[in-house]
């Protein structure tokens, strides 16, 4: 139960993320300044969301690597505190500027340069996400393969 929670927890962050990442550079890229003001809504509206599903992440990881060691347990857990001080130095401070801002019609070049910076920030997100997402599942086949041998007669 705890590795579906896990597993479960880790997929809506990496879908929250991706989410959030294509709809803002769709965006700004191809629609509106009312359609970019939209997206920042609903974007700090669900932030609270992508916060829990990260906490939850990283909470049952750790839950789950207790007293395990490996190579790959390691790289999660130094890719989780990149993850972490990224989510709370570059992409919330950024996701609820973009938002106040937008929200006042302020397009300007501030506004653009931190966009520039959510939108790299981002891509840096979803890259370590979608890494721990991979060896998560890495895991798991190779912890059911092991247990498939222990069984077999």
């Amino acid at each position: 139960m705890k590795t579906i929670l896990h597993a479960a927890a880790g997929a809506l962050s990496l879908l929250l993320v991706t989410s959030f990442l294509a709809s803002t550079i769709v965006a700004e890229l191809f629609l509106t300044y009312s359609a970019v003001a939209s997206v920042k809504a609903v974007i700090a509206a669900t932030i609270a969301l992508l916060v829990l599903s990260m906490v939850a992440t990283g909470a049952s990881g750790a839950f789950l690597a207790r007293g395990r060691i490996s190579p790959i347990i390691a790289a999660k857990m130094r890719r989780m505190k990149l993850i972490a001080a990224n989510g709370l130095i570059v992409m919330l401070p950024s996701a609820i500027f973009l938002y106040l801002r937008s929200a006042d019609n302020h397009f300007d070049a501030i506004f653009l340069t931190v966009q520039a910076i959510e939108i790299a920030g981002g891509i840096v997100q979803l890259g370590l996400l979608g890494a721990n997402f991979r060896d998560g599942l890495r895991m798991t086949r190779t912890r059911r393969s092991a247990a498939r041998r222990s069984t077999s007669p």
